[in-house]
């Protein structure tokens, strides 16, 4: 006769290998507060509606309290034939409290309890990750605020397109946070639903007061149909989808930083606590941290895949497929964790190299557009001044010059309209600081974005 929680109705032991196939313990373990938490809270619960007494509540209490403590000690052992964390627990408080422990489960399922553990543990972890952006942002912020007038290329197709700042470069990705971080916060809104009492699907017929229950744990309301509330993760898949995004913010900003630091582009050096070297060749730094948190969002992106494939067909209501969502989800919430925080720390130390960048606005025609600006001001359409501009442009090729180097002479030839002002006007400090459009890298604009970030940011 089996000896498992649910084993009434079986008459054959569990397979070996299926116990540890089937098991989910060296995964979920980590949910093991989050169980405690949502238990501690049920007993509080039936004590409140005379499902257990409150003498039995305070001694389930007290186990659940000598357990927690025993796993954190790393006093209880884990095994596959207790298979998940909810068993463990109620195996380690029945060894606490004896028989009593076995009230425990009254009025709720596996189902239920599971749903419950991982909302507590995501909007936990939920937290702490908006924080860890905010950390983020704050140390793009500050790299920006010490580099205000630092012009550098802005890129489009990965060639050189108009001068930009660099600190207009570096708040685009603070705008990207902005809102990864607002989507987590939209996210935190649908996992802050309490499942708790809705048992295996259809609810229980004891007498719960899950409103008493969602008041202790602290969730903004309740899930209203027990079915939902036991076999759907969206708030996984949203969570995961949202992590995805931010990832690929951070890749973005990897493949910039690898780039820029790279001897052909020279505009920065990374700190050498955030490089490492070659096995072979000496002279070697290499920008692993970037390039790693590049190739660590393919791990999220596929996490996402992974859930996203794994709910995709699943009938109501709990199905055993629900639980591969939390190795998905665990190593989301790590990735993007670790990710956030390395980069918070080697921002700070980046150098950046503003003659280099400088110079590299010197070359490519960088100020084309603004010669057609130019003559557009003197009267000329802009469809037509962009065509003048571009023969300025081949002419200055042909020349092996920049536009700024031909002649007036070789300027009026394409345009009588050409007069001794257009080097002032295509000059590269007045490129930038003409750009005064709403979010343009102006260098007024540039300032007042920063302080707005700063100010955002201590709000």
């Amino acid at each position: 006769m089996s000896e498992k929680l649910w084993g009434g109705r079986f008459s054959e032991d569990t397979d070996a290998l299926v116990e540890k196939f089937n098991a989910s313990i060296d995964v979920d373990k980590r949910l093991y507060a989050s169980d405690i938490e949502g238990s501690m809270a049920h007993l509080k619960m039936m004590a409140k509606q005379q499902i257990i007494t409150l003498d039995e509540a305070d001694q389930l209490m007290a186990g659940l309290e000598r357990v927690k403590a025993k796993i954190e000690n790393n006093e209880i052992q884990f095994c596959h034939q207790l298979e998940d964390i909810h068993m463990h627990v109620e195996d380690a408080l029945g060894r606490e409290c004896g028989d009593l422990a076995k009230k425990l489960h009254t009025g709720r399922s596996r189902n239920d309890q599971v749903a419950l553990d991982i909302r507590i543990f995501l909007k936990k972890e939920t937290r702490q990750i908006m924080n860890l952006i905010t950390g983020f942002q704050e140390a793009l912020v500050d790299l920006a605020g010490a580099h205000l007038d630092v012009v550098m290329p802005g890129y489009t197709h990965l060639q050189r397109a108009q001068p930009v700042l660099f600190a207009h470069h570096l708040m685009a990705y603070y705008e990207m946070l902005k809102r990864d971080k607002a989507r987590f916060a939209d996210a935190y809104k649908r996992m802050d639903a309490m499942p708790l009492g809705t048992a295996a699907l259809a609810g229980t017929t004891y007498p719960l007061d899950r409103e008493f229950t969602r008041q202790i744990l602290g969730f903004e309301h309740l899930c209203e149909n027990s079915m939902d509330a036991v076999s759907d993760r969206d708030f996984v898949m949203e969570f995961i989808s949202d992590a995805g995004i931010c990832m690929i913010h951070l890749s973005r900003l990897s493949e910039e930083l690898i780039l820029w630091s790279s001897s052909e582009f020279g505009f920065i050096t990374i700190s050498d606590a955030f490089t490492t070297g070659s096995s072979i060749m000496p002279q070697k730094k290499n920008p692993d941290v970037a390039e790693l948190v590049r190739g660590k969002t393919g791990r999220v992106v596929g996490n996402l895949v992974s859930i996203l494939t794994t709910m995709k067909s699943l009938p109501m209501a709990y199905n055993k497929d629900m639980q591969e969502d939390k190795e998905p989800l665990f190593d989301t919430v790590d990735t993007l964790s670790i990710c956030l925080e390395v980069y918070t720390r080697m921002l700070p130390h980046i150098q950046v190299h503003t003659d280099r960048m400088r110079a590299a606005c010197g070359q490519g025609f960088l100020n084309a557009t603004d010669f057609a600006d130019y003559l557009v001001n003197k009267g000329m359409p802009f469809r037509q001044a962009h065509a003048v501009a571009g023969r300025a442009v081949a002419l200055a090729i042909a020349a092996e010059k920049e536009l700024d180097d031909l002649t007036i002479e070789q300027l009026k030839g394409l345009s009588d309209l050409v007069t001794e002002d257009v080097y002032d006007f295509i000059c590269l400090d007045q490129v930038v600081a003409r750009r005064i459009s709403a979010g343009g890298t102006g260098f007024d604009n540039v300032r007042a974005a920063v302080e707005k970030a700063q100010k955002e940011l201590i709000s």
